[in-house]
């Protein structure tokens, strides 16, 4: 069974061009290669659409042209990505092959005449007769509902845990669908611990749904996951022959700083082996360019010179102090990123942090409130009451005057030395 997997197309206002592009293009390839059925693992909207936006109808008209092609399998994603009820629609799109929408837990058959055979219940009482693929279906689960439950603490740990009884219930349907050499597949839409996110980062929380180990366990040759971001597999040969866990990652490009290549994969699947392979789809190029402190516009120079942005989507960090912020020359990088298809400048403001010293104000002179400030702020305070005292034998013009006129290095010493080392020091 050749299987083409598509994950997290996340169509909406914002990413439209993106997800329409990476999604037509995938569906080419996806033909040409010959699928004989198509599974989106979730999240194939962004948000909660209208009928009436241009993102529903161009999902609407890719989906038909797929299921124009072969049967297709949808699977309920992230709650607030794909709001319950927003898949319902697909399965009157009434194509030359029918749309099964899985927004419950349960299994589904391929019959022989290409059509969705669902269980009744959670899985089937027995293999169905003369089926071509069986698959079982866990869609996004409700954390809500759970932590309703056994409460909020515990509602992370719970549902890792029912889960992992759920998909050992599998494996008794799994093991006979391989004994009668149909094909087992399981679909989800979830974070395997220990997988890496789009931007590097492993998921190493207590609160994720699937390890390898319980996924491994249900003994279906493939399992096609969504949620992720990022490609990733792991692969697995035993008594229940070769496995294969895949996420598929995006359809595209969404987020700048993303690692790792876009596509969808490709699954060869029999009753005893299971491989993929990630096609490519023209998803967007970002170049990521951050500077600690100021942005050099040299160095952005060689940075464009050594990534190349003509085309690519370009984004631009800094970091500096409140008050450089407007040295910042956001039109000469403007001006140098002319070549890319979008631009991007993010300054990031560090605040001057003021300290408060308290009770100075029961002080009783100003040099031991001095004193007071200085030991707060880590300021030498010889240097400042020497400044002090200086201000108290003389006024402002006089001292202004004398630093002005006086010839007498002695003098200029006298008022000068204890300012430049207060200032130095401070």
């Amino acid at each position: 069974m050749r299987i083409a997997h598509f994950s997290d197309l996340h169509y909406g206002a914002a990413t439209l061009d993106e997800a329409d592009r990476c999604f037509a293009a995938a569906i080419d390839r996806a033909i040409a290669e010959g699928a004989e059925v198509a599974v989106l693992s979730g999240d194939a909207t962004d948000h909660g659409l209208d009928l009436h936006e241009p993102a529903t109808l161009r999902l609407f008209a890719q989906v038909r042209r797929l299921a124009d092609h072969c049967p297709v399998l949808m699977l309920q994603g992230t709650f607030s990505h794909e709001p319950p009820g927003t898949l319902s629609v697909f399965r009157l799109l009434g194509a030359r092959h029918p749309v099964h929408v899985a927004e419950r837990i349960e299994q589904v058959a391929l019959t022989e005449e290409g059509r969705w055979l669902a269980s009744d219940g959670w899985r089937f009482a027995a293999v169905p007769a003369g089926v071509r693929l069986l698959v079982s279906c866990v869609p996004t689960i409700n954390k809500a509902v759970v932590a309703a439950t056994v409460g909020a603490a515990e509602a992370g740990a719970a549902v890792g845990e029912h889960l992992a009884l759920l998909l050992a219930g599998f494996a008794p349907g799994h093991r006979v669908a391989r004994r009668q050499g149909v094909p087992a597949a399981l679909v989800s839409h979830g974070t395997v611990f220990g997988s890496m996110t789009e931007h590097g980062v492993p998921m190493a929380g207590a609160d994720h749904e699937f390890t390898a180990g319980v996924l491994f366990a249900t003994e279906a040759q493939a399992i096609l996951l969504g949620h992720i971001h990022r490609h990733q597999r792991w692969d697995q040969e035993g008594g229940a022959g070769r496995q294969c866990i895949a996420y598929a990652g995006s359809i595209g490009r969404f987020h700048y700083g993303e690692e790792g290549d876009k596509g969808f994969l490709l699954w060869e699947v029999t009753s005893d082996t299971a491989d993929c392979v990630l096609l490519p789809t023209p998803a967007r190029r970002t170049v990521d360019i951050v500077f600690e402190g100021r942005p050099d516009l040299e160095v952005l120079r060689e940075a464009i010179e050594r990534h190349g942005v003509e085309g690519a989507h370009v984004r631009v960090r800094w970091t500096v102090a409140d008050e450089d912020r407007h040295a910042v020359d956001r039109a000469a990088i403007g001006r140098l990123l002319a070549g890319a298809a979008q631009t991007k400048l993010e300054g990031r403001i560090v605040p001057v942090v003021r300290a408060r010293a308290p009770g100075i104000s029961l002080l009783d002179s100003l040099a031991a409130k001095v004193r007071c400030w200085a030991e707060l702020t880590g300021v030498e305070p010889a240097c400042v009451l020497a400044c002090l005292a200086a201000l108290n034998e003389a006024g402002p013009a006089e001292i202004a005057e004398q630093l002005l006129r006086s010839e007498d290095a002695s003098d200029l010493a006298h008022f000068q030395a204890p300012m430049l080392d207060c200032v130095v020091n401070s």
